[in-house]
């Protein structure tokens, strides 16, 4: 009988399984190397590592990281787009910005589609979705041919105004799929319905572009997983924080941009509710990057506003995730005015970091806490084993510059990460009106609990959780989320001048296509759960805040306050007088999926004889090494309290507890640090 629902986090340089017995609610984990030629290669190895059959699989869910990197390294299938005569030239003028505006050296990434393969058609739909010039059969069946002498294997499709009548789209859509049977064909108005034509262009090129290589693996991956024996469905996870089927994948494609780093947002959300906290941090630190999010009230925020490439924004919402280029590899460097700098260059996984023996001979944050005494010589159990003298070969480069010791240069290089990492904190908390008192700090990844305490040190987070599996807590979000699928449109229109019944049909409409696609998905209506969202914007105003509200509409007061709350926290403005405009309407469909529930552990043994050993590790704030206690994570009961310092070691990462810690172990072996001032 299928008993074990699992859960595989992909990623550049590994591939994390988690598993949960539904039987038992035991939770097992491991590690295998990523294949990115072929990634689900690398999925399959995983669940034959964690000794499980595909017959012994009740629900398969993963996070990937394949539509990320086809996007950065431009591996991506000959595509056209085709548009309104005079507007084939948007994506390459864009909103006409750069990431750093003085910067005159640094031009933003090309188009994905070259002006080549990107065509005109005669045709016009004007603001109110009038059809001034309808498009022509025999111009499209003509461009068809073209498309098809250019082996053409995605097709985008987007006109000016076909947010508000995709007719023209429609008609183009159904004649090159006559034509053209074999290519992959999507177009803005059944993707994206919303203005602004750059932003409904770029979300519809990137759709196109990913479509092949998406569909592609998800048709390999499915083939592969139930020749195992598994026959149930493939659950993607998607950059909005749910999961979609292997029969919608291919439609939305772009939502797999941001797969991978949103399981981790998600564990982050769960972790903190498990212990009581319904505001969170989440710092999910791997080897090259830090993806940082954040978790309000018990719900992680969402943007429209976010792109893999700059300047090639994707309309679909997405978890708000701040990505920065701190990680266990970055490297260490000294720059030409002869400042200590960390990142974002990387070592990687090949070469990696110097301990690892492979060629490395750059310092990084690896290195320096293998020199600082904070992580062993032995990783995975003993299967990984670091060499501490190239790591101080290695740190000592940065020390001779400086006239520092080894040690010294060693506390210098963190102390630079740990400031990384500190100003992306502030900038999704404090630049976003949230005060970092009043959160706490989810740590996970490899590297995450080795910074984590210094980090809430810094910046004032009270409280600090270690989920009780750091390392793989991305692939467990992948086990935390439901079906989610958001229908929007554009709606502009004072508030005062809008009538409920009026707005009431736009959003049963959305409505009724958003319970077509769970459907769909196989999700039964008593599982479904919809809820609407307004967005909202003083008028004359650009920026907009999406407010809930009610079904049915019987007012727009409470809608209008909650806007005027969260403006003020925004922006630290707010004016009630001011008149307040709707600019788009967006229903987020939900089909729950079961979840695992943790099981509570009872203490078990004790903290003594978790105890390993004891190994000098350095630490600034009592002047130097002092003789530390190393114990094994696995095997501290629950509600255990240490006092640091100490050092925590577990299959899949290291926990630092630095002097004026304490820490507490729950019931789930969370552990949750806290400053004693």
């Amino acid at each position: 009988m299928s008993n074990y629902r699992v859960a595989v986090d992909v990623g550049g340089t590994f591939t994390d399984v988690f598993v949960f017995d539904e039987k038992t609610g035991g939770i097992s984990v491991t590690k295998t190397s990523s294949t990115p030629s072929n990634p689900e290669i690398g999925i399959l190895n995983g669940i034959e590592k964690a000794n499980i059959s595909g017959q012994d699989i009740s629900m398969f869910s993963h996070g990937t990281t394949v539509g990320t990197n086809a996007l950065i390294e431009r591996k991506l299938p000959k595509t056209a787009l085709i548009t309104t005569k005079g507007f084939r030239d948007v994506p390459e003028i864009r909103r006409g910005t750069k990431q750093d505006l003085w910067d005159a050296y640094q031009d933003v990434a090309p188009p994905y589609i070259k002006r080549r393969d990107r065509f005109e058609l005669t045709e016009r739909v004007d603001y109110a979705g009038n059809v001034l010039i309808e498009v022509q059969e025999e111009e499209i069946r003509a461009l068809a041919q073209k498309l098809k002498k250019r082996n053409v294997e995605s097709i985008a499709i987007c006109f000016m105004n076909s947010y508000v009548n995709g007719s023209n789209e429609e008609k183009t859509f159904k004649i090159l799929k006559e034509e053209l049977p074999s290519v992959y064909i999507c177009s803005s108005s059944s993707i994206l319905p919303e203005i602004f034509e750059h932003e409904r262009m770029s979300t519809t090129i990137i759709n196109a572009v990913l479509g092949p290589k998406v569909s592609h693996y998800i048709h390999s991956l499915e083939q592969k997983i139930k020749g195992k024996g598994y026959d149930g469905d493939i659950l993607v996870l998607h950059s909005g924080g749910g999961v979609m089927t292997s029969e919608t994948v291919p439609k939305y494609a772009a939502r797999l941009a941001s797969s991978g780093i949103a399981a981790g947002a998600i564990a982050s959300k769960y972790i903190a509710n498990l212990c009581g906290f319904k505001n969170a941090i989440g710092l999910d630190m791997g080897g090259t990057s830090t993806d940082i999010s954040l978790v309000y009230d018990g719900q992680l925020k969402i943007t429209k506003d976010w792109s893999i490439e700059y300047g090639y924004p994707i309309g679909f919402p997405s978890i708000e995730i701040l990505t920065i280029g701190a990680g266990g590899g970055s490297l260490a460097w000294i720059d030409e005015g002869r400042s200590l700098r960390n990142g974002p260059q990387s070592a990687g996984a090949d070469p990696g970091p110097a301990c690892y023996r492979r060629g490395g001979e750059e310092p990084t944050n690896t290195d320096a806490n293998l020199v600082l005494g904070r992580l062993s010589t032995e990783l995975l159990d003993g299967q990984m084993l670091l060499d501490l003298e190239a790591s101080r070969k290695a740190v000592r480069k940065i020390g001779e510059q400086f006239g520092y010791s080894d040690e010294a240069a060693a506390d210098a290089i963190l102390k630079v990460a740990n400031a990384n990492m500190c100003d992306a904190l502030r900038l999704i908390s404090v630049r976003k009106g949230y005060d970092p008192r009043d959160f706490a700090l989810v740590a996970f990844g490899g590297a995450g609990a080795l910074h984590s305490a210094y980090l809430a040190k810094e910046i004032d987070i009270p409280n600090v959780i270690v989920p009780a599996h750091p390392g793989v807590a991305a692939a467990m979000g992948c086990l935390l989320v439901d079906v989610r699928h958001d229908v929007s449109k554009t709606f502009v229109k004072n508030i005062e001048d809008t009538d409920g019944n009026e707005l009431e049909r736009e959003f049963m409409s959305l409505e009724l296509e958003a319970t077509n696609l769970l459907r769909q998905e196989g999700i039964a209506e008593e599982h479904m759960n919809l809820v609407r969202y307004i967005e909202m914007r003083y008028t004359g105003q650009w920026r907009t805040l999406s407010t809930p509200i009610g079904r049915p509409i019987d007012s727009f007061e409470a809608a209008i306050n909650t806007f005027h709350q969260e403006h003020e926290r925004a922006y630290a403005f707010s004016n009630p007088d001011q008149k307040v405009e709707i600019y788009g309407l967006r229903v987020e469909a939900v089909g729950v999926v079961p979840k695992p529930e943790m099981v509570k552990e009872s203490p078990v043994g004790s903290l003594e004889d978790s105890l390993k050993s004891y190994r000098q590790v350095f630490f600034e704030e009592v002047g130097g090494f002092v003789d530390t206690p190393i114990y094994d994570r696995k095997k501290i009961p629950a509600l255990s309290m240490l006092q640091g310092p100490a050092i925590l070691d577990q299959l899949d990462s290291t926990v630092v507890i630095p002097p004026q810690f304490t820490a507490e172990v729950d019931e789930y072996k969370n552990i949750i640090m806290t400053y004693q001032k």
